[in-house]
C-alpha cells in the first residue's frame, strides 16, 4: 500500500468498516477481462475468518464463471465525501474502504437460511420475517476471506 498512513491494520476496524458498507464489489475471473458485479451481502465471523454471504437467481453468469474458477476478490466502501477548497482550486475525497480477496462456495439447500438471515441481519435486524418460499429459489454463496487490507482518508488526516 503507497500510502501507508491510510492503512487500517487492526483487523477489528477492518471488520466495522465492513458492517457500515452496504454494498460489496465482487469481481471474478472472466476470460479476457474481469466481471465485476455490486452485490447485497451479509458477514459473519467463523472460526477467525470474516465471510460474506451473497444471494441471486438460480442462474447467470456470475454462476458459470464460479463453476469455472471459485476465486475472486471484493470491494467495498463507505463515508465517501467529496472535500474541496475553493481557495486553493482543490479537492479530494473521504472515504473509508476494504479490498480483499477468498474462495467462493455454493451453499447447499440446508445452509441457505442461516446464510440468508445474516444477509438481512445487515440491512435490517436478523429476525426479520421474509417469505421462506423464496429460499428454493434463491442462489446462496459465501466467499470466505483469505486476505483483506482496509484503508481510511478523512479530512485533515
Amino acid at each position: 500500500m503507497r500510502r501507508q498512513d491510510r492503512e487500517i491494520k487492526n483487523f477489528d476496524e477492518i471488520v466495522k468498516v465492513m458492517e457500515k458498507c452496504e454494498v460489496c464489489r465482487l469481481a471474478l475471473n472472466d476470460e479476457e477481462y474481469p466481471y465485476i458485479l455490486p452485490l447485497n451481502f451479509g458477514m459473519a465471523l467463523e472460526d477467525g475468518k470474516i465471510v460474506l454471504y451473497f444471494h441471486g437467481a438460480l442462474e447467470g453468469k456470475k454462476y458459470e464463471l464460479i463453476a469455472a474458477d471459485n476465486r475472486a476478490g471484493f470491494e467495498m466502501d463507505c463515508e465517501t465525501r467529496l472535500v474541496t477548497t475553493l481557495e486553493d482550486g482543490n479537492c479530494t475525497m473521504e472515504y473509508e474502504s476494504v479490498i480483499g480477496r477468498g474462495k467462493i462456495e455454493m451453499l447447499p439447500e440446508e445452509e441457505k437460511e442461516r446464510a440468508l438471515g445474516i444477509l438481512m441481519g445487515h440491512y435490517r435486524k436478523k429476525d426479520f420475517p421474509y417469505n421462506k418460499a423464496v429460499v428454493p429459489r434463491t442462489g446462496v454463496f459465501k466467499l470466505t476471506v483469505e486476505a483483506c487490507t482496509g484503508k481510511r482518508r478523512k479530512k485533515g488526516k
